[in-house]
């Protein structure tokens, strides 16, 4: 098979990026038997500075349906390396598996892996192995963000759903997760969104294709946390702050409303904002 990210796929191996000098390594999650691979970026332009303030902690997951696209695909490569340069962040951008070869769920429990050993470098135990010396030096496990946008959004909401009934390794507690342009669906449309055609749209092919045997179909909270009467209250975020933004050409902006809406009458006990920009279509940051 052949996947469209591979047209624009950077070499997995370890790279410099020609202007802004910035190191990226692969590396893999010692905490899955077939571990996703990471891509870490830092804003040192030194492979050995010297000692500073620690420095935020991101987890971006890359877009792409569940089916194509990449951590290193050259847009969200880029796209990376921009937000480490001007936020002063660490980022672990995480290659998790996909459909044909590998149905959901295992993107889920890729990146829940890769989040807990970026949380086991908290752990002073040298039976954890594959260690990154650029976390262990300069990350800032006090302050580690979720981010991502179309499907990397929906895996951020599912992380950190997790993460509010899950312990992550060495106490790490998430403090925050943006999600940009959010993956989510359903089986009915929901306020604007047309009634005719909703079955043949992309986000419901997309997921039926990625997710075949998806207990409920679009009718499972992974997908639809807003219109499932069973689905976990939103009040159990694992983090304190959540950055919801949309696009208004975007077909999923209702979804989106919906769930920042849900999520201010819920009783999580964290700090919302709501981002809407108009005449722009989805992912056109990327």
């Amino acid at each position: 098979m052949v996947r469209l990210r591979d047209l624009w796929a950077l070499p997995m191996c370890p790279h410099r990026h020609k202007t802004q000098k910035l190191e990226s390594h692969q590396k893999t999650s010692p905490f899955h038997k077939t571990p996703p691979s990471l891509l870490i970026s830092t804003s040192q332009n030194s492979p050995n500075p010297p000692p500073k303030s620690p420095h935020l902690g991101l987890l971006p997951f890359h877009s792409g349906g569940f089916c194509f696209e990449s951590a290193f695909s050259s847009d969200h490569h880029r796209f990376l390396y921009s937000l480490v340069t001007q936020g002063q962040v660490d980022a672990v951008s995480v290659e998790y598996r996909q459909a044909p070869e590998h149905f959901l769920p295992i993107a889920y429990e890729d990146c829940w892996a890769a989040l807990q050993w970026v949380a086991s470098h908290v752990i002073d135990d040298t039976n954890v192995v594959n260690k990154e010396p650029w976390l262990m030096n300069h990350g800032d496990f006090s302050r580690v963000f979720l981010g991502g946008d179309s499907a990397r959004g929906n895996i951020v909401h599912n992380m950190a759903m997790r993460a509010g009934v899950k312990s992550l390794h060495g106490g790490v507690k998430l403090v925050g997760a943006f999600l940009t342009h959010p993956y989510f669906w359903g089986s009915k449309p929901v306020r604007s969104e047309p009634i005719e055609g909703h079955e043949k749209a992309l986000p419901y092919w997309c997921w039926n294709f990625a997710y075949p045997n998806a207990p409920g179909g679009l009718y499972n909270p992974m997908i639809n946390p807003t219109g499932v009467a069973r689905a976990p209250s939103l009040a159990g975020l694992g983090c304190s702050r959540v950055l919801v933004t949309l696009s208004e050409k975007d077909e999923m902006w209702d979804r989106g409303i919906c769930y920042y809406e849900e999520l201010i009458k819920s009783k999580w006990e964290g700090e919302a904002e709501l981002v809407q920009v108009e005449g722009e279509e989805r992912a056109f940051h990327i």
